[in-house]
C-alpha cells in the first residue's frame, strides 16, 4: 500500500533530521532512539500532516549512529514515523550531504527529476546550497535567528507555519 501511494505522488520533500525534524541534544550519544529525551521541533507535526498528501516525504540525514530502523524508532517516540515514506541516511546511501553523490543516490531511488524534489534543512550550506547544486530547490529552516536569505532556488523560513508558502514559491504543488 505504501509503495502504491509513493508511486502515485509526483513530488518529494526531503527533511534533514537533526535540528530540523527532531531536536539534537549535544550531550546525548548513540542512536537517538536510546536517548533519555527525544523531542520533535515545534510545528513540525502539523507541517508534515499538511504536506504528506502532496509529497513523498523522506528524511535525508548524515546520522552516523543510526540506521533506518533506529531512525524510525526515534521518530515513533515523537509520533512522527507514519509521516515518513522513506529514510535516506549516511549508513544506507554511503555518502553524506553535501556530497553530490548523496543527492544523486536519493534522486535515483525516488525516480523523480530534481525539479520535482524539495529539501528542507537547518544548514544553509550542507542542506540548502548542496541540494541546489544538484538542481533541487530548498528551504532553509532557520528558527534560531532572524537572518533571512533567498535565491532563485531557495527560501528561508523561521517557523514551520511558513513552510508550505515557501515551497509553493519554489514551484511545489500542494493538494
Amino acid at each position: 500500500m505504501v509503495a502504491k501511494m509513493i508511486n502515485s505522488k509526483e513530488q518529494a520533500i526531503l527533511f534533514d533530521w537533526g535540528d530540523t525534524v527532531m531536536r539534537t541534544f549535544p550531550l546525548s550519544t548513540g542512536p537517538m532512539h536510546t536517548w533519555p529525551t527525544v523531542e520533535a521541533l515545534p510545528g513540525v507535526r502539523a507541517a508534515l500532516a499538511h504536506l504528506h498528501p502532496s509529497f513523498i516525504v523522506a528524511l535525508a540525514t548524515n546520522a552516523e549512529d543510526s540506521d533506518e530502523i533506529d531512525i524510525r524508532k526515534a521518530l515513533n517516540r515523537c509520533g512522527l514515523a507514519d509521516f515518513f515514506d522513506l529514510v535516506f541516511c549516511y549508513r544506507q546511501v554511503g555518502h553524506q550531504k553535501p556530497e553530490p553523490d548523496f543527492y544523486r543516490a536519493v534522486l535515483s531511488k525516488l525516480k523523480l527529476s530534481a525539479s520535482s524534489v524539495f529539501m528542507v534543512g537547518d544548514s544553509l550550506e550542507g542542506d540548502v546550497l548542496a541540494a541546489n547544486s544538484q538542481g533541487i530547490a530548498a528551504v532553509w529552516f532557520n528558527p534560531e535567528s532572524e537572518i533571512t536569505k533567498s535565491g532563485s532556488a531557495y527560501r528561508t523560513v523561521h517557523r514551520f507555519d511558513d513552510l508550505a508558502e515557501a515551497l509553493q514559491e519554489l514551484g511545489a504543488t500542494l493538494a
